[in-house]
């Protein structure tokens, strides 16, 4: 895998009216707190970091021959990459109600790029489009078929990191991902799991929105609808009170009251803290379940693959984890252990590999910017 010549990153939480801006490149790297408030005045200043100070690595903007999106929904419209116009653009705002947490952002990126490099091309990589071609039964609800006409459906999110270390695991295990039965488990603040046959996504856990499928650092997965309207009619809760009590109040926030940090829970778990033990006990057994039900659709399995904050992280996580699935052969080695590079941590007699991959979305975008344009 390349090394990117440059990365950057803008941090707003550092403090009201201020961003933390990190950059390395040409072997230098520099963090400085700025104060600057608007979005796009920050991704300025992120950017002139490739041609200006010690992470210098353009000699001019104009060098830069496209930029790659990450946009988080592309409804049934979109089900590949594409070029960025003004329908795409006016696409993205239009699903804004589907995933309000980022689509807005999205676009706001998109025309900050438009107004720093002018008419530049730009790609929209969607998050959405790995999970679009899976079968019409696991993308339909069983509710009223007026929501099929309605576009209401499992979408399916966490995709282009799903398609990236699909791929990346055929290549570990020297096989051809048009072969093999993956199942792949981004766990992070956002947590999901797809069922990768034949190089396509068959199904996944997250649906209509993020928030379906497996507890996560503040969201609660899936839940008894009959939950929220109980709340509804005995507590008087509104929309937007259920919006912030499933999506920033739940999870291992929610159960713990600590943190929607894993290893914050696990660190107070180990202090003999019980709700952080009993967080962890669910989040582990919320995630067992799903990826038994993941196993299910694909009819067999090669290899499980754990990526993302918690999934690259956590050997106590790997290790609970396929402790369920012991039966079907899969063993991992008693000594586990982060790792900088990607790893197999499964004995070299496991019938399933058990794989930790580092996703990089960025070089999927990249991917699909060369190859569109």
């Amino acid at each position: 895998m390349p090394e990117p010549l440059w990365r950057a990153a803008l941090d707003w939480t550092h403090q009201q009216g201020q961003v933390e801006l990190s950059a390395s490149g040409a072997g230098e790297s520099v963090q400085q707190v700025l104060p600057i408030a608007d979005k796009a005045e920050g991704l300025e200043a992120m950017v002139k970091t490739l041609v200006d100070g010690p992470t210098q690595v353009l000699d001019s903007l104009s060098d830069i021959d496209a930029v790659g999106h990450r946009v988080v929904h592309g409804g049934r419209e979109y089900i590949d990459s594409v070029r960025i116009d003004d329908q795409v653009k006016a696409a993205i705002q239009r699903l804004i109600p589907l995933a309000p947490a980022h689509n807005p952002a999205n676009l706001q990126g998109i025309e900050a790029m438009e107004g720093i490099l002018g008419d530049i091309p730009q790609v929209a990589v969607f998050d959405t489009a790995f999970h679009a071609r899976m079968p019409e039964a696991a993308a339909t609800y069983p509710g009223p078929y007026a929501w099929v006409e309605q576009g209401i459906r499992r979408y399916g999110f966490h995709g282009i990191s799903h398609q990236y270390v699909a791929q990346r695991a055929a290549d570990m295990v020297g096989r051809d991902l048009a072969d093999l039965k993956l199942l792949t488990c981004h766990l992070g603040n956002g947590c999901s799991l797809a069922a990768v046959k034949g190089g396509l996504s068959v199904d996944t856990t997250m649906g209509f929105t993020p928030l379906e499928g497996l507890m996560m650092g503040s969201r609660s997965g899936s839940v008894d609808p009959g939950i929220l309207i109980y709340l509804i009619r005995q507590e008087g809760y509104s929309a937007d009170q259920l919006d912030t009590l499933l999506n920033k109040e739940s999870g291992l926030k929610g159960l713990s009251g600590l943190s929607n940090d894993m290893r914050s829970v696990v660190e107070a778990m180990e202090q003999g803290n019980e709700r952080a033990r009993l967080a962890v006990d669910v989040f582990i057994h919320r995630l067992r379940r799903e990826m038994g039900g993941m196993i299910a659709s694909l009819g067999g399995l090669e290899a499980v693959v754990f990526t993302a904050g918690i999934g690259e992280n956590s050997p106590l996580v790997w290790q609970r984890a396929c402790e369920g699935f012991e039966f079907l052969g899969v063993r991992l080695k008693d000594e586990l252990g982060r790792a900088k590079e990607d790893q197999d941590i499964a004995v070299a007699d496991s019938r399933v590999r058990a794989l930790v991959i580092h996703t990089q979305e960025e070089w999927a975008i990249a991917q699909a910017c060369i190859g569109l344009l």
